[in-house]
């Protein structure tokens, strides 16, 4: 229990009551403070070809209930925070990536829906988890599928984990950015943005450095899980110039449209020191609650063209018809498509219930109330009588 907090209980005592609240002064006190909350009331105030289409899904298929709608401008009833600290998670997801209109696919994606089944029982896994991850690469495909296929294995090794989570990635992060440049076989000027999501239990970290992006559908609303690490933007443009580079026209020291990325090591110095292009990643860690229904992670390429609400709004429809998150990620990739978008496209939905969102209750319709004349004139009489 923490020093100093109220735990008085939630109810008054009334006129009556058996003990030491019957004896006369305490009836008079509790008369004048009835007055004085009296008197305190009057003063109140194109779609192009998908034959290119490629999808996973990791979940079981659920049939929802049919014919659901999603209701705009709607809310859901708070439910009590003993049922919201028995809330765990069940992890589901699917994913789409599609070539888009540029000439090479350099996207690439993991989904890990059971982390012990993943990596054996023997791993030092605190409790039932998962991992999913988006990597958009740039000027090749040998960074983005390096990350993809070594990242959590830095997570999982790093002396940190799991006692200190946040440590553990952004140590992996970086040991990732650095084992790549040793990777002589590759393309080390290639480079690539990381979007990560580790969930243990109910809490869920998600890891950015780039341009990706992640964004839970809490009941219908969009809460922004990460940053878009754009060189123009204040802090990061600060960050750049402190560091002796430039941005011109949006750009990178005139090369490049993010202001992290892991790997392009013909930009970077000397393995430790500090540059311009960072491979170091923001991090924003939540507890989940039974009001918190899915998880939307994208690249560049899908927010873009669609705001991040627009994109909860969507998923959270298609969830309510088909509960599917491998076909609900395919349908932000069309809706992308048909709004023209210019980059390939990676979509992952992660759902954190088997049970298709529910339908919201409306908004209350707003009350208007009034007093009547014969209530004001008795309410003026009381006041007048107590001067």
């Amino acid at each position: 229990m923490a020093a100093g907090m109220d735990f008085s209980p939630p109810f008054t005592i009334i006129e009556g009551t058996q003990g030491s609240y019957n004896n006369a002064s305490v009836m008079e006190n509790d008369q004048s403070r009835d007055l004085n909350k009296l008197k305190q009331m009057t003063n109140g105030k194109p779609p192009r070809n998908l034959s290119h289409m490629r999808h996973s899904v990791s979940s079981n298929k659920l049939l929802a209930a049919a014919d659901l709608s999603l209701d705009a401008g709607v809310v859901g009833s708070k439910s009590s925070s003993n049922e919201k600290a028995e809330f765990l998670p069940i992890y589901r997801s699917g994913s789409c990536a599609e070539i888009g209109p540029k000439q090479f696919m350099e996207d690439e994606h993991i989904c890990v829906d059971n982390l012990i089944e993943h990596l054996g029982s023997a791993s030092q896994i605190p409790s039932h988890g998962a991992f999913y991850g988006v990597f958009d690469g740039h000027g090749g495909t040998d960074a983005a599928a390096y990350i993809r296929n070594n990242m959590l294995r830095f997570i999982v090794e790093d002396p940190q984990f799991p006692t200190y989570l946040e440590k553990a990635i952004k140590g992996a992060f970086l040991k990732a950015d650095y084992a790549f440049a040793d990777a002589s076989w590759l393309d080390i000027s290639s480079g690539t943005t990381a979007l990560t999501a580790l969930v243990f239990g109910r809490t869920l970290i998600v890891a950015n450095a780039g341009d990706c992006r992640a964004v839970l559908g809490r009941r219908g609303k969009a809460m922004e899980m990460s940053k878009d690490h754009k060189p123009n933007s204040t802090s990061e443009r600060l960050r750049i110039e402190k560091l002796g580079g430039v941005v011109y026209d949006g750009y990178l020291n005139g090369q490049l449209s993010v202001a992290r990325a892991l790997g392009d090591w013909h930009m970077k110095g000397p393995k430790g020191c500090a540059c311009p292009l960072s491979a170091e990643p923001e991090l924003q860690e939540i507890q989940l609650t039974e009001d918190d229904e899915f998880l939307i992670m994208g690249c560049d390429g899908l927010w873009d063209v669609m705001s991040n609400q627009c994109a909860v709004t969507m998923a959270r429809r298609e969830l309510m018809l088909h509960n599917d998150p491998e076909r609900c990620s395919r349908e932000l990739v069309r809706e992308a498509l048909k709004r023209n978008t210019c980059d390939n496209l990676t979509v992952i939905v992660v759902c954190f219930s088997p049970d298709p969102p529910p339908r919201l209750d409306p908004l209350p319709s707003r009350v208007r109330r009034s007093i009547s004349a014969e209530g004001l004139h008795l309410l003026k009489g009381v006041l007048d009588s107590d001067t």
